[in-house]
């Protein structure tokens, strides 16, 4: 795998990335957890990371801006270049030692994602893709699964954790969409389950409210691999702002959504 990109040095910033596994493999700093909100956590391993990649980005690339989750605030500009870092995405899962989680950092440059790279480190499993020159898992080339069928297909969700309120609506989309689908999986990751999508492991993915850090480098690699992504209704991903997501192999979606537009979520 050789990947190159106009605006950025792809293997140094890979080799950043990995250079995290020192900060995430520190057991003290997992067990640092404070609660941001309900059911919402940070460690330090989320700001560490977080504060190592910043550091070393801005150094490299200081023309380039910066928008992560472990930040108050940020302001942007839809004309402007930004990286999109979420330190670790699936920190409920990094706490309880439950081996899905990732670094998830994505470029976006002037209205769109040109550069996304997702790693989970306890699997070893590394999703790469520059636009225009396919999606990558650990040096072999992916696409999505051949899936055409919602009834044949591997559907994951996500469960709104912090916002419970909304759960009675939102299960009873999902239990039409279990009774249609082959069945259901829950990851705890947003960007991983949007690689998993891309290489064939599920066949379609959905959540409400994501943020940009969520799911702009996962929705990259899933586009390079073949497949859809768009918000609930079918609009394309805003990509600085948060989102609905529906995701699928370019073959489920259309069924899937014809659900979801019917339901009152």
């Amino acid at each position: 795998m050789r990947l190159t990109h106009r605006t950025i040095d792809v293997d140094r910033i890979l080799s950043l990335i990995r250079e995290t596994d020192a900060i995430i493999f520190d057991e003290s700093s997992v067990s640092d957890v404070h609660e941001k909100g309900a059911a919402d956590f940070v460690t330090r391993v989320d700001v560490g990371v977080q504060q190592f990649l910043r550091e070393k980005l801005t150094g490299l690339y200081p023309a380039i801006g910066f928008i992560s989750e472990e930040q108050e605030r940020f302001l942007t500009d839809p004309k402007g270049s930004y990286w999109i870092l979420d330190p670790i995405d699936g920190t409920t899962n990094l706490i309880h030692h439950y081996g899905m989680s990732a670094v998830s950092l994505g470029l976006y440059e002037a209205g769109e994602v040109t550069f996304g790279t997702v790693y989970n480190p306890f699997l070893g499993d590394w999703f790469t893709a520059v636009k225009g020159q396919g999606a990558w898992l650990n040096g072999k080339q992916i696409r999505v699964s051949g899936t055409g069928k919602l009834d044949h297909a591997l559907v994951s969700y996500g469960s709104r954790p912090y916002e419970k309120a909304q759960a009675h609506g939102l299960f009873a989309l999902y239990e039409k969409i279990f009774l249609r689908c082959a069945d259901f999986r829950r990851c705890g990751s947003a960007a991983l389950d949007l690689c998993y999508v891309a290489c064939g492991r599920q066949d379609a993915y959905l959540e409400q409210d994501l943020k940009p850090w969520d799911y702009a480098a996962g929705a990259l690699v899933l586009q390079e691999a073949g497949g859809n992504v768009a918000d609930w209704s079918g609009r394309g991903l805003p990509w600085l702002e948060n989102s609905d997501v529906l995701a699928d192999n370019g073959k489920v979606g259309a069924e899937l959504r014809e659900i979801v537009c019917g339901a009152d979520v």
